[in-house]
């Protein structure tokens, strides 16, 4: 690049991020508005509202608050998830009808700190969502909060404080606390208190249900985080005898060993369960497509590179939970003869692109705007989803179900 040509891209990324400041800052004096507005309309009903869009006009005159400033594409508000029946709102309600009972819960266990409203538009920020909690105050939090509960309270110590107490005042509920025990495991060993980490590793076993393949895995993730491997092994070793033939268990084998470096091991558990025999080591057959900007794209354009062609859809939850492992090991292989073709599912483009936009996905995205009856997934024959097809740099596939740590080390091998 030239002198001007970086002062001009510097300039933009300036102007550009400062943007992005003044949309964070809009978008908490929204949230703290319709707080003021729930908290308003609760003392008038007792009640908390059924919808966001049930506080206007009464609670909300301004219809803009229910606007995120960063949700601009194509001059729509959509929301990702929890969608408003009634209006367009950029915001998701944590308390409507459906999610009430689950929400009521949880709130028992983790207090008044749990997200009441949430705002998903502002994915180039660490921890990119914006919450409005129960206690009516705004921060940020990763998608999933529970898996990093100290951003809700504010400290270490208040989240271990906070979720131990949930614990002793609740019956054990494997579907509520899973992510509570492993969380304050976490954070014992992140505050330095090694003898705590262990104790909740016992009180686990001893509330687990002995049939619970679950339970067990979230186990071993415990005792992995104590480097306890021998109990790792012999926990794996037990739920492999009684359930032999098992995804989830083999496929947490494949782990353990890409884990500990047994390549050969990992990739032999990977392909028991991930993989289609029929396909692996045969080339992938080209295509020609139109991308989302209207441009054409074909495997060949890509030989000589490893590629993951991803099928997925938004309102896949697998899909959405693999996104930042991708986006990982594309931002880390990029420049090493790494890249993803993306191949959406998805019917509404609006969504689309604003999904992209906010989650910082740059890699090309084909879209039909067909669906599940779009050609390429016909073509492929494509059945379920997430469906990631690794394929290596003279278009031979490699695997059919490329995720988690597998993705990240099979393409490690593949561009050495």
């Amino acid at each position: 690049m030239t002198s001007n040509e970086i002062y001009t891209h510097n300039l933009y990324n300036n102007i550009q991020l400062e943007h992005e400041r003044k949309n964070i800052d809009d978008c908490i004096e929204n949230l703290l508005a319709i707080g003021k507005a729930i908290q308003a309309y609760h003392h008038d009903h007792d009640d908390f509202p059924e919808w966001l869009s049930n506080l206007q006009p009464n609670y909300l005159s301004d219809k803009q608050i229910l606007v995120c400033p960063a949700d601009e594409m194509c001059g729509e508000t959509v929301a990702f998830f929890n969608a408003d029946p009634k209006k367009q709102i950029s915001y998701e309600y944590q308390f409507h009808p459906k999610y009430r009972e689950i929400k009521s819960a949880e709130r028992q266990l983790y207090g008044d700190a749990i997200p009441l409203v949430r705002c998903r538009h502002h994915g180039y920020i660490e921890n990119g969502c914006l919450n409005l909690s129960f206690s009516f105050k705004v921060y940020r939090s990763l998608q999933i909060w529970e898996s990093q509960p100290e951003d809700i309270y504010g400290t270490t110590e208040a989240a271990v404080d906070a979720l131990e107490n949930g614990l002793q005042n609740s019956v054990f509920n494997a579907d509520l606390q899973n992510h509570i025990y492993t969380a304050l495991s976490r954070l014992y060993m992140k505050l330095g208190r090694e003898k705590e980490a262990d104790s909740i590793i016992t009180r686990y076993k001893s509330v687990i249900p002995k049939d619970s393949i679950w339970c067990h895995l979230v186990l071993i993730s415990m005792l992995e985080l104590r480097h306890r491997h021998d109990e790792v092994f012999s926990v794996l070793k037990e739920l492999q005898q009684r359930f032999p033939d098992n995804y989830r268990v083999l496929n947490r084998f494949a782990e353990m060993h890409w884990n500990q470096g047994n390549f050969e091991l990992a990739k032999e558990y990977h392909y028991k369960v991930n993989s289609d025999p029929d396909l692996i080591g045969k080339p992938v057959s080209n295509f020609s497509a139109t991308d989302l900007d209207g441009n054409g794209i074909s495997l060949q354009d890509y030989r000589g590179k490893v590629v993951l062609l991803n099928f997925w859809e938004i309102g896949c939850g697998f899909c959405r939970e693999e996104m930042p492992n991708i986006k990982k090991v594309y931002d880390t292989y990029q420049g090493k003869g790494f890249d993803v073709i993306g191949v959406s599912l998805d019917i509404d483009e609006v969504l689309l692109r604003n999904y992209l936009k906010e989650n910082g996905m740059r890699w090309r995205q084909i879209y039909s705007d067909k669906g599940d009856e779009g050609p390429l997934v016909k073509k492929f024959k494509i059945t379920s989803l997430p469906t990631p097809w690794l394929i290596d740099r003279n278009g031979i596939l490699i695997s059919t179900d490329a995720r988690g740590i597998a993705l990240e080390k099979l393409v490690e091998e593949l561009v050495a």
